[in-house]
């Protein structure tokens, strides 16, 4: 069956759109959306065989840590331990193009949580049709990048794959090109601010 095309505003998204989106996300479908550093593909929460979807698409093992993309950061705080200094962080690069490693509480299902570290990668996109995504939604997303195994980055423009996507989602929300550089990556779990990854997101004001 052939993914569901929505082509979406990518400034003023289509609130139908968004509607119908949602409506596949809660039936169980994995898709693929825009955000503020490239397209990612992303799931329900609670929908365990939509995320092991998402491992077979990117080739993933179990020890794979997804991302949970979040509204903003009392969100994170359900899923995540944030002590003070670490939402002053938080605050500040939010919403934007970083990934966070937090510990993750028990409130995640440990599906989703990194099986020996017990930490689980928490962002909040900027993207106007992320953001209006998630407040439709009105919950977190699990969320990897959209990059198919053997490719050399990401995803950039939709319509450049549509073929390829059109075979291994269910639906994708189509806002045209977000750019093809990851998320910064940083590791908060173990106290001392960690560079992960050195994606779209700067760093430079934290002295890494």
């Amino acid at each position: 069956m052939s993914a569901q095309w929505l082509e979406v505003h990518p400034v003023n998204p289509q609130k139908r759109l968004l509607a119908l989106a949602v409506q596949r996300l809660r039936e169980g479908a994995v898709i693929a959306w825009p955000t503020d550093s490239c397209y990612a593909l992303g799931c329900h929460l609670d929908d365990r065989d939509a995320a092991e979807r998402l491992r077979r698409i990117r080739d993933f093992d179990r020890h794979h840590q997804f991302t949970l993309v979040c509204r903003d950061l009392s969100e994170i705080a359900t899923y995540a331990r944030v002590d003070n200094q670490q939402f002053r962080l938080l605050k500040s690069l939010t919403p934007g193009p970083y990934t966070f490693i937090l510990q993750a509480t028990k409130e995640l299902p440990k599906r989703i949580a990194h099986e020996k570290r017990k930490t689980v990668g928490i962002r909040v996109p900027e993207h106007p049709v992320a953001h209006a995504l998630l407040e439709a939604l009105g919950e977190p997303l699990i969320s990897c990048t959209l990059q198919f195994p053997g490719e050399d980055g990401p995803l950039s423009d939709p319509q450049e794959m549509r073929q390829r996507l059109t075979r291994e989602v269910d639906l994708v929300l189509d806002a045209g090109n977000c750019g093809t550089e990851p998320t910064t990556v940083l590791d908060l779990s173990e106290g001392a601010i960690q560079l992960v990854r050195q994606g779209r997101g700067d760093v430079s004001r934290l002295g890494l």
